[in-house]
């Protein structure tokens, strides 16, 4: 199943050599793959302050509008998630049961899991996968006593007289650093490009075209206007890598990387085709083939995202009254908890003021000395205005506890170097004021740091309050287990709701907790 390059001069070539030999010219089908990943429960549009030519994007009644508006044009279409379609308030509810519903409700043909999906276990996703009316798909994820997998490896879709094998695996790194351990206790991982490739040959005969859902890329950073931000962008070198390796593969369709290709990329040894959407539900995928079904020959003819224009588009009311529904079902969440000044937004790889605000909050409830919390676990902006109680579960979506461990200052240290690598975006702090460098070699970025307006000290004692993933090591903060766990209390999401409630009208706080030299140098023309 070589991908070839569509050229008159190729098939023009292709009819002479089928007239010649006296056959029958093979039977050559046109298909559309659409495609999505990391939608991540984004129920709603969001604000497109990075382009001046789109006033609103995304917001999944909107896809599921757009989705039904390119099928409706295209003769054989197929549906494919690249995974991630937990999280948020109304997935948390539910334990996942919306967003399958959702899926459904949009008629996709397969997804494969992403991380989020283990958020609440993998035995309430084991429980929840079969309210799917499509195949979830992993295949190298296995349960430890054996070596059977956790989910449907592959599954072969036929539309039209097109045979489609799908397989779909997950990254390494996604499984062991994005994911708490206690959500996969039980479970290990096998190499995704040697799962791949053991299965492409297993359905290499019986189909016409193989595509893989993948959710290995690097973690994706937590920024809303990332597409038009090079320095959050964080690429598809996994995806790339396994294209170059794999044979008899056509297609790969990745995430967790919340990366985007505006046109598909071509492996120029292979010729697997590779495309990816950006995530939250911003932009379809559109990837246009035709398949010889007789010679097995796969031909990309187009390939681009279309945005999810909201202003534009109708509220699908499938979807719509689904989300709704479940809204209804939880009216606690519509309650208005407090005002904040101004609006509170995300920024990866700096400080940001939700970051401090959240930080702020976490520190005072855990009494700490210290509060941190990773950029990557925010997971929305808060707009200038009323905050509901959605809102903000939305902002920190997951099930961790507060956790408060004692390190001592050279741990702490460690902790702002390691920060400074920006394994997961920058690290977000209440309690301290540090200066560092971002060009310096890793290790040796932190150039002062005072807690609580006083110099750290090495051998001093010093409480953090963290999130309890973090706490146990995850997001690789190791250096929390050289300390002492000293409590684990009410849930993240329920500590910031209640410092929302008690504050009531919030000031977002302001930026400068963390200072790069080398930024302030660059903007000063030095």
């Amino acid at each position: 199943m070589k991908l070839t390059s569509n050229t008159p001069l190729a098939a023009g070539l292709l009819f002479t050599l089928a007239t010649l030999s006296g056959q029958a010219q093979a039977e050559i089908k046109e298909i559309t793959l659409l495609h999505t990943n990391d939608i991540e429960s984004v129920y709603e549009p969001v604000d497109a302050f990075w382009n001046d030519n789109i006033e609103r994007i995304g917001g999944i009644p909107y896809l599921a509008s757009l989705i039904k508006q390119v099928q409706a044009k295209e003769p054989t279409s197929f549906l494919m998630d690249a995974g991630d379609i937990f999280t948020g308030s109304l997935a948390k509810k539910t334990q996942g049961k919306l967003s399958f519903d959702l899926y459904s409700a949009m008629g996709y043909d397969v997804i494969t899991l992403g991380n989020h999906e283990f958020e609440y276990g993998w035995e309430t996703l084991r429980d929840t996968m079969p309210r799917a009316s499509y195949p979830v798909l992993n295949a190298n994820i296995v349960y430890e006593n054996g070596d059977v997998p956790f989910a449907q490896p592959y599954t072969i879709l036929e539309r039209d007289g097109v045979r489609i094998g799908v397989i779909g695996v997950m990254g390494v790194d996604a499984f062991y650093n994005t994911m708490w351990k206690g959500n996969r206790k039980g479970l290990t991982i096998k190499d995704p490009t040697e799962t791949v490739q053991y299965w492409a040959d297993k359905i290499r005969d019986d189909v016409d075209m193989i595509v893989v859902l993948t959710h290995q890329n690097k973690t994706a950073p937590m920024q809303t206007d990332k597409e038009a931000d090079d320095e959050v962008q964080r690429g598809f070198d996994e995806d790339y890598a396994m294209a170059g390796k794999l044979k008899g593969v056509d297609v790969i369709f990745g995430g967790h990387s919340d990366h985007g290709l505006w046109q598909p990329v071509v492996h120029p040894d292979t010729g697997t085709v590779i495309g990816l959407t950006f995530g939250q539900g911003k932009y379809l995928g559109y990837t246009k083939f035709s398949v010889d079904t007789d010679k097995h020959d796969v031909k990309l003819l187009e390939g681009k995202l279309i945005p999810v224009e909201s202003n534009k588009l109708p509220r699908d009311q499938k979807t719509g009254a689904l989300i709704d529904h479940a809204r209804a079902a939880y009216p606690q969440l519509a309650q208005e908890i407090a005002t904040i000044d101004a609006t509170a937004y995300r920024r990866y790889y700096r400080e940001s003021n939700i970051g401090n605000l959240i930080a702020d909050i976490m520190k005072d409830a855990g009494q700490a000395d210290i509060a941190m919390i990773s950029s990557g676990s925010i997971r929305a902006d808060l707009n200038k205005g009323p905050v509901t109680m959605e809102k903000v579960m939305d902002v920190f979506p997951f099930t961790d506890k507060l956790s408060v461990v004692s390190i001592n200052g050279v741990q702490l240290k460690e902790l702002m170097e390691y920060s400074y690598t920006l394994p997961y975006g920058l690290a977000q702090f209440a309690g301290i004021q540090s200066t560092y460098d971002s060009t310096r070699p890793e290790g040796k970025r932190l150039i002062s740091l005072k807690v609580n307006g006083e110099p750290v000290k090495t051998d001093k004692m010093y409480r953090v309050a963290t999130y309890s993933y973090a706490a146990s090591g995850g997001d690789g903060y190791h250096m929390f287990a050289k300390g002492q766990l000293e409590s684990e209390g009410k849930s993240v999401t329920q500590v910031l709701i209640d410092g929302f409630k008690q504050r009531q009208k919030l000031n977002v706080p302001e930026i400068g907790r963390q200072t790069d030299v080398s930024r302030e140098l660059a903007a000063a023309g030095q």
